[in-house]
């Protein structure tokens, strides 16, 4: 049923290339991908996010962060985002996207806040909200 999910933060280059990347291991039958509300466009993923991932052999190397679309909502079966505005932002964009966004964090009832800028403690942190939300999707999907 869900067989395209868009993983969506800010900047897309610390959260949702996380939460795109993990999730893609357990369900290499899906389509999984991310983008950004206000994406740092062609830029890699942060450095703490590439650091923080590999240390849990989550590899980051590859990202290059992207500008969500209306097409990209369009194609997606389920919206995870990071943070409650996000949901706000993405039906400004899309309003019949509305009933497929949910938060990453849903199953956990926690937003994950954005480490951007951050200390590293604080992408340790990041990480370890996404990993347990994705293994909480990855059993429902």
């Amino acid at each position: 049923m869900f067989d395209h999910i868009l993983v969506v933060c800010i900047g897309n280059i610390c959260r949702s290339p996380i939460g795109e990347e993990l999730l893609k291991q357990a369900l290499p039958a899906k389509k999984v991908t991310s983008a950004g509300l206000g994406a740092l466009v062609d830029k890699p993923a942060d450095p703490f996010s590439v650091t923080v991932s590999e240390k849990h052999d989550c590899d980051l190397s590859g990202h290059i962060a992207r500008q969500i679309t209306s097409a990209m909502i369009a194609e997606s079966d389920l919206i995870l985002v990071m943070e409650k505005g996000h949901i706000d932002s993405i039906t400004k964009i899309a309003p019949a996207a509305r009933g497929k966004t949910m938060l990453y964090g849903h199953w956990l009832s926690k937003e994950i806040p954005d480490p951007y800028k951050k200390s590293y403690e604080a992408f340790e942190h990041v990480y370890e909200l996404i990993d347990k939300s994705a293994k909480e999707w990855i059993k429902r999907l």
